[in-house]
């Protein structure tokens, strides 16, 4: 080729590629394969190298420049970037809105009525309303926790690309911005149709055309961290030696402020517009349309935002998207509410940093920092004594949490706490609440040390230490609190599952000496409740039936409810599973006794998982004549064990392998996932090792993800776990 043909082909090659650039970032879809991309690209680098003289800032060989900077430059932002004000409840959105419309009853109706064209229906309905009656709509997206970037177009070519800073000056990182693919060097000019299709007239569309040509133009949004690259990063990091990212947000700001663009590039960092600004002469209508004219002009937006008529759609909205948010590839926190009709913009104006037409409706946060204002200790069905923390309350992951448990006293020793301490509770998904940090600069002096109780805080017995474990036990095997306990573990969803017998009534029960034991439940009657407070006709009726409806046991539930200390859910299966191999046929609570009290000890330490001090412990509750007599008295009050057999068991890819749980499940409740594999003929265990098969990780997963990488371990999402067990 000569040098006209090659300029021809330069041309040609940078339309080609910024072509396929717009459909894959921001349509979706490929027409071409990544290979045949790259190729286009490197023909088109070749040619550049051949003739120097044909290259652009807009050429997509620019996107990675080659000397890193020394610093960044500061950048004015004209209009300034505004800071939102939060709301956090749908009170707080009823207020903002109220506020809203006190303002705009005080425009005239022409001006509210601006969105006709793009929403016809909404004009139609606010038409008919009286002045007093004020009608707002409204543009949700959700809000991005990612970094704010202003980008400057000149004559439809990316020129200046700055960071928010304090929101009137930020710093000039255009070349790492050049590395995004999703950001158009040069903008795409839309088509009349597509202009016409989003409600710009003639004359808008002309206007239009003639800033991206021959004027100037500003894109604001967020530049982020996909969760898939973050993960794969510190993959790649953590092999390499490197110091791990912290979270997506921290892995963008720490991208974007690379002194050296080649770096940003290879963290592969993703860019959504969510405002123009300086295209005032446009006059669009609403920020709908303000959007919509962002994707035409080659810009990503996110699909997941929606126009809402009301607040109680935004509300919809807000609620659908706390719930399913991790299952988009990015993090967000939020929704930002936006006012749709872009002509209130002024008239509600601005206070302060932030803008009075839109807000950042937050989801519930998953961290947040309170007070320990003291600690009391809870008695367990084993006599075990665990210290709860009392907080000043505090939301936290959609609740209202004031107590935590602080687990023993090897932990709070861990987290250094003292009580008066500030401390940052955790709560995500289902997972119960924890203290995950202690602030210790934060103290005041005032602040006291925990104290190991010496007697039972209930029954006032002495407290013991076992040498080798870090639990507290209360001595007497009487006490009161460990009796509640064992009833209430005897009737819970994991044991009986029992319907209405939860632990008030349970103490309601043990208080009116009509329960002693878990035989007692059995032997009730109507006429025993009737009585009783808060226990009417229907009401007696109904727990006397769910009792005798839980007559028939699974014998897995059976021998986790009996409370035998160390007996969780899995050991209780896998003692189970070992009875099943028996060929006795079990008839009777009676068969059981026998069964287990000719199980030797050393048997019991051959059962894989149980070790001796487990073992022991079984072996020691089925010779003891005190539960014997318990199970004698369960059987005489009509207990019936139903057994699952081997042929049962259903058989699938699943039988025979290990799974550990860590972080919390969306789709599924925890007990959920362990009901499924364990009916897929899987075993669940509670800590990794080169044994463990799966490792299923939901939300903020804790150190046992980390074993899991370091092991070898196979780690699945949530999401690849669902399909596995489909």
């Amino acid at each position: 080729m000569n040098k006209q043909e090659s300029k021809n082909r330069v041309e040609k090659l940078k339309k080609e590629i910024n072509h396929h650039r717009y459909l894959y970032h921001v349509m979706d879809r490929q027409e071409i394969s990544e290979g045949a991309l790259d190729s286009l690209k490197n023909e088109l680098f070749k040619l550049e190298q051949e003739y120097p003289e044909f290259i652009t800032a807009d050429s997509p060989t620019q996107r990675v420049e080659g000397r890193p900077l020394d610093k960044f430059k500061k950048i004015a932002h004209e209009p300034a970037m505004l800071s939102l004000f939060d709301a956090f409840s749908a009170q707080d959105m009823k207020d903002w809105e109220s506020r809203a419309k006190k303002i705009k009853s005080q425009i005239p109706t022409s001006l509210k009525l601006r969105g006709a064209s793009i929403n016809p229906n909404f004009a139609k309905a606010a038409s008919g309303k009286q002045k007093s009656q004020v009608i707002l709509d409204y543009y949700c997206e959700l809000k991005f926790d990612g970094l704010a970037m202003s980008l400057n177009y000149v004559n439809g070519i990316f020129t200046q690309g700055a960071t928010r800073g304090d929101g009137k000056v930020g710093e000039d990182v255009t070349n790492n911005l050049k590395t995004i693919e999703s950001i158009p060097l040069r903008l795409r000019i839309p088509s009349e149709a597509e202009l016409k299709n989003i409600g710009l007239d003639s004359d808008q569309a002309n206007k239009l055309l003639n800033i991206i040509e021959n004027g100037g133009i500003i894109i604001r949004g967020e530049a982020l961290m996909a969760k898939k690259i973050f993960n794969e990063l510190n993959k790649k990091y953590k092999k390499a030696g490197k110091k791990v990212l912290a979270n997506p947000r921290n892995g963008a700001a720490g991208s974007i402020r690379q002194l050296d663009s080649k770096i940003t590039a290879e963290r592969k960092l993703d860019f959504y517009v969510y405002g123009i600004a300086g295209a005032d002469d446009l006059r669009l209508q609403t920020h709908e349309q303000e959007i919509k004219l962002a994707k035409l002009l080659g810009l990503k937006i996110l699909e997941s935002n929606k126009y809402c008529r009301n607040l109680d759609e935004v509300n919809k909205f807000h609620a659908y998207w706390e719930k399913n948010r991790k299952k988009l590839s990015m993090e967000v926190d939020g929704v930002v509410v936006k006012v749709n009709n872009l002509a209130l913009w002024p008239v509600l104006g601005i206070v302060g940093k932030g803008p009075r037409y839109a807000i950042a409706y937050k989801f519930a946060a998953e961290q947040v920092a309170t007070a320990l204002k003291g600690v009391v200790w809870q008695i367990g069905r084993t006599g075990t004594l665990t210290p709860i923390g009392v907080l000043k309350p505090v939301r936290v992951g959609g609740v209202t949490v004031s107590h935590v448990t602080l687990h023993n006293m090897d932990e709070i020793n861990r987290l250094g706490l003292k009580i008066g301490d500030t401390v940052i509770v955790e709560r995500a998904g289902d997972v119960i609440p924890k203290v995950a940090q202690v602030l210790p600069k934060m103290r005041s002096g005032s602040e006291q040390k925990i104290l190991i109780p010496k007697n039972c805080p209930i029954c006032g017995s002495q407290v013991e230490r076992i040498p080798g474990e870090v639990v507290l036990r209360c001595t007497n095997k009487d006490c009161y609190a460990v009796t509640l306990r064992r009833l209430s573990h005897w009737t819970s969803k994991a044991a009986m599952d029992i319907e209405g017998l939860g632990s008030k009534v349970v103490e309601q029960l043990v208080k009116a000496g009509l329960v002693s034991d878990i035989a007692d439940f059995y032997s009730l009657s109507e006429y025993d409740l009737k009585p009783l407070e808060r226990f009417a006709d229907k009401s007696a009726e109904n727990l006397i039936k769910a009792i005798a409806a839980k007559k028939e046991l699974d014998l897995a539930r059976f021998i986790y409810g009996l409370g035998i200390r160390h007996v969780g859910e899995e050991t209780a299966l896998l003692l189970a599973e070992r009875i099943t191999n028996y060929e006795l046929r079990i008839t009777n609570l009676f068969d059981i006794i026998k069964i287990f009290q000719s199980i030797r000890l050393e048997q019991l330490e051959e059962i894989e998982d149980i070790g001796p001090i487990v073992a022991k412990s079984i072996y020691d509750w089925w010779h003891n004549e005190k539960n014997i007599k318990l199970l004698r008295k369960l059987e005489k009050n009509g207990i019936i064990i139903k057994r699952q057999t081997a042929n049962s068991m259903q058989q699938s890819d699943f039988t025979g392998k290990v799974f550990v749980l860590t972080g919390a499940l969306n789709g599924l409740t925890r007990n959920e996932a362990k009901a499924k594999i364990r009916e897929l003929g899987g075993k669940i265990a509670s800590s990794v090792s080169k044994n463990t098969d799966f490792v299923v990780a939901g939300e903020n997963p804790g150190s046992k993800f980390n074993k899991a990488k370091d092991l070898g371990v196979n780690v699945v999402s949530e999401d690849d776990f669902s399909k596995m067990i489909e």
